[in-house]
């Protein structure tokens, strides 16, 4: 396992703001109320951990498959069905959302290969990541990756607690699948937006692996 890149400054933040509670709490507060500092110190290291396996980059196989769609993130299947897509696509085609908890790998990644069509970041709202409007009104991130079998929309929401969206890609580029296309601090969901027809693998409540399930075939 590895630290990913967006989580050296957040790791190395919490690491001294520790330190100095640490320093403080046992330097400060009275030894007949040394119990108060242990406490303090174990539930802020307790943070600190958190902060860390947030930023993780697991060890995984992942899965490469030219006729796959290969899930972009950690997280929950919430949501599959028809939807309107109105900002690329501008029809219906088939939704498939992935939360992710606080808890979860937050590294986003490509789908399938292909060139990156379309890219735009929208500011917004934090609504929490399930809600019907987050995907219309959150801050997020539309992005289209296509090849010569598909075109396939994805979508980067911010959630109440996500307050940064980062994106590698620009239109152009040309990506490889399970490749990083981004990350999304704290809290959030990405959705896909795939043809209609398309023969999923997944269903509602699934838990999926960024890189690792495969969400159906092109």
């Amino acid at each position: 396992m590895t630290i990913h890149r967006e989580g050296y400054k957040y790791i190395t933040i919490a690491t001294i703001l520790g330190i100095a509670i640490w320093y403080s709490a046992f330097a400060f507060i009275p030894h007949s109320f040394m119990w108060i500092s242990c406490i303090l110190s174990f539930v802020y290291f307790l943070l600190w951990l958190w902060v860390v396996s947030f930023f993780r980059m697991p060890s995984r196989t992942l899965t490469i498959g030219a006729d796959k769609i290969i899930c972009p993130a950690d997280g929950k299947v919430v949501v599959i069905e028809e939807a309107m897509e109105p900002e690329y696509f501008k029809d219906k085609r088939l939704q498939v959302s992935v939360f992710m908890s606080p808890l979860n790998v937050h590294v986003n990644r490509n789908p399938i290969s292909g060139l990156i069509k379309y890219v735009k970041y929208h500011p917004g709202k934090y609504l929490v990541a399930w809600h019907p409007k987050s995907s219309t009104e959150n801050e997020r991130t539309t992005i289209v990756i296509g090849n010569n079998k598909s075109e396939i929309l994805m979508r980067q929401i911010a959630g109440a607690l996500a307050r940064r969206i980062c994106y590698y890609v620009k239109e152009g580029d040309k990506v490889e699948q399970t490749g990083e296309f981004g990350f999304i601090r704290f809290g959030s969901r990405v959705d896909l937006y795939l043809p209609l027809g398309t023969k999923l693998d997944v269903k509602i409540g699934d838990i999926v692996k960024g890189g690792v399930t495969t969400i159906g075939s092109i």
